[in-house]
């Protein structure tokens, strides 16, 4: 009862409608919780030029972790040969290391090569796969896990 519905452009729609606009389409939604809880967000709809741009960009790291992982000394070497094809090939060291971080397991025996570029990533492949001291690698130790909740500050 204290909303002015006849000001502004602004309406409770109470059936779906066709959303014809000569702009971007924008939304209020509003949530009435419990206890007076209470959320309001407005969106609107991102333009061509925004959704181009997120499709073609990329970001540009100083360097790229490449974790290599296996259930084995020898695994590993043989894994670091096979990523050794695909990164004489072209493969990028930012897909690469993101693939390898977020689809692997983290088996026992574990090597991480921090790349800057595919230069440094072949030497890199190819100092693990050949067993030279060039990349270090070692195995699962048993640590402890904690965890803090500090709750709503940050003094820790």
């Amino acid at each position: 009862p204290h909303v002015d519905w006849s000001a502004g452009a602004v309406e409770l729609l109470t059936e779906a409608r066709d959303w014809e606009s000569e702009g971007p389409r924008r939304a209020g939604v509003s949530s009435f919780g419990m206890s007076g809880t209470n959320a309001h967000v407005i969106l609107e709809q991102a333009s061509e030029a925004a959704s181009e741009q997120v499709v073609g960009a990329r970001r540009v790291l100083p360097v790229v972790p490449v974790p290599v992982s296996a259930g084995s000394a020898e695994g590993l070497r043989a894994q670091a040969a096979r990523l050794l094809e695909l990164a004489v090939s072209g493969q990028e060291p930012l897909d690469l290391g993101f693939s390898l971080g977020t689809t692997r397991s983290a088996l026992e025996h574990r090597a991480v090569l921090v790349v800057a570029d595919r230069d440094e990533l072949v030497a890199e492949l190819s100092a693990l796969a050949e067993g030279r001291s060039g990349a270090v690698h070692g195995e699962r130790s048993g640590g402890r896990l904690a965890f803090l909740f500090s709750g709503q500050g940050s003094q820790r």
